[in-house]
């Protein structure tokens, strides 16, 4: 089993910035992907931002240029740095990993972190 814990959230005004983080623990043979998703009141959850075992990354074109996904693998740990954030940035964050052994995976969510952009 993975347990994901998340932090970083909170209340920010139009132009702020905040960072997220995700640290991942439990049986961990290996990390693979891991993912950030967000879903806004009365919206489906979406996928933001993605970083490969490699480094590869991929954003939504609603956050390219502005949030950046990173990860630590010694410490099993991805990133969300959201720059000039904006009011329909306002959701809770979810991250997802897929971790498991070359024969087998799984995805594992955290527990989301409200995220609320507002003057």
């Amino acid at each position: 089993q993975v347990q994901l814990v998340e932090s970083g959230g909170g209340l920010v005004q139009p132009g702020g910035s905040l960072r997220l983080s995700c640290a991942a623990s439990g049986s961990i043979f290996s990390i693979y992907r891991m993912d950030w998703y967000r879903q806004a009141p009365g919206k489906q959850r979406e996928l933001v931002a993605t970083i490969t075992s490699d480094g590869s990354t991929n954003y939504a074109d609603s956050v390219k240029g502005r949030f950046t996904i990173s990860r630590d693998n010694a410490k099993n740990t991805v990133y969300l740095q959201m720059n000039s954030l904006k009011p329909e940035d306002t959701a809770v964050y979810y991250c997802k990993v897929l971790a498991g052994t070359p024969e087998v995976a799984y995805n594992y969510w955290g527990q989301g972190t409200q995220v609320t952009v507002s003057s």
